[in-house]
């Protein structure tokens, strides 16, 4: 099959993602000329094969979003003093959606900015975590609170990489593909698998160019994402980030309803799509406290003025600040009474 090239237009900083079968084989391609050497980030359970075409070292990072803190970005980074990495080599980052954003930071981090190529290997990763130079890690307080606007010099979306996932890893990705449904009213479910992956590409690719350090427009991209990255947090990650957002999703369709910005008929179309065509869970895990979630929801990095959400309406998504506390419980009783 054809690789699809899509581009990130970002003036100086434009770079392509590729999409395809066998998409790898490109990687010598994008990687810059300057570069002398090169260091794959990657995890041990991937195995993913890759082929920079320069002298290659390669370091495994754990498994696990408990190893996605500021220690291991500093590990990476005596290992790159170890091995001599200059600012005109190249970083790898080959894996899903943690592998890409501490590579990132890393890469934005080491000598103040490296050349990263992201190689990713999840639906997750295809789709969002690898593009648009978002990168960062957690703190013990929240999920990707410190982390940096890097972008990639290219991204390589190689759907080989799709038939090694488990079935949660799938089930992960569709939660973050189900978002691009309501952010375009597309049919993603008439398109093949490359071109619903290429699609999501194209989609976002639009955003990030308009709004490459999520001053406005960009936000839209976190729709479920705040009661999601609340959800992972009082799992302790049990519930993975695409499962969470698809239940955000439904929490964030509920307080539009009860706001008043969406009909309830607009609420079941995300469960026809989310639960119905995905088959994603649409209700909070048990042991969830709703005062918990709240708590968490209120520290989100969004949240300049008050609870703040990305919640659906008439004119489409949008980021909506001070909500209050009353209508948050008022959502949370009505999604759990479906």
């Amino acid at each position: 099959m054809s690789i699809q090239r899509v581009r990130v237009d970002l003036a100086e900083r434009s770079y392509d993602v590729l999409v395809g079968h066998g998409a790898k084989s490109e990687l010598a391609d994008v990687i810059p000329k300057s570069a002398k050497r090169a260091v794959v980030v990657t995890q041990g359970n991937i195995g993913f094969e890759v082929d920079t075409g320069l002298p290659t070292t390669t370091i495994n990072i754990g498994s696990g979003e408990e190893h996605k803190t500021l220690l291991v970005v500093g590990d990476l980074c005596s290992e790159f003093a170890k091995i001599g990495l200059t600012r005109g080599d190249v970083i790898v980052g080959v894996g899903g959606g943690m592998v890409t954003d501490v590579a990132g930071f890393a890469a934005a981090s080491w000598h103040r900015g490296t050349t990263v190529v992201h190689v990713a290997t999840t639906l997750v990763g295809m789709i969002d975590a690898a593009i648009g130079g978002k990168t960062g890690v957690n703190l013990p307080e929240g999920k990707n609170l410190v982390g940096a606007f890097w972008q990639p010099s290219a991204v390589i979306c190689d759907l080989d990489a799709l038939a090694t996932l488990p079935q949660s890893e799938t089930r992960c990705g569709f939660g973050e593909m189900a978002k691009y449904h309501f952010l375009t009213g597309d049919d993603l479910l008439s398109l093949d698998q490359a071109s619903r992956v290429a699609r999501c590409v194209q989609i976002k690719a639009k955003i990030v160019s308009a709004d490459e350090r999520e001053g406005g427009k960009r936000a839209v991209l976190n729709y479920g994402h705040t009661l999601g990255h609340a959800v992972e947090i009082s799992t302790k990650f049990a519930v993975a980030h695409g499962e969470a957002v698809a239940i955000g999703m439904i929490f964030a369709a509920h307080l539009a309803r009860v706001l008043g910005r969406i009909s309830s008929d607009r609420v079941a179309q995300h469960y026809a799509v989310i639960g119905g065509a995905y088959g994603l869970e649409v209700r909070l895990p048990g042991g969830c406290k709703l005062d918990s979630l709240i708590d968490l929801m209120a520290a989100d990095k969004k949240a300049l003025n008050g609870l703040t959400f990305v919640l659906d309406g008439a004119t489409g998504i949008e980021l909506v600040q001070g909500v209050s506390r009353e209508n948050v419980v008022k959502a949370f009783e009505s999604m759990q009474l479906i």
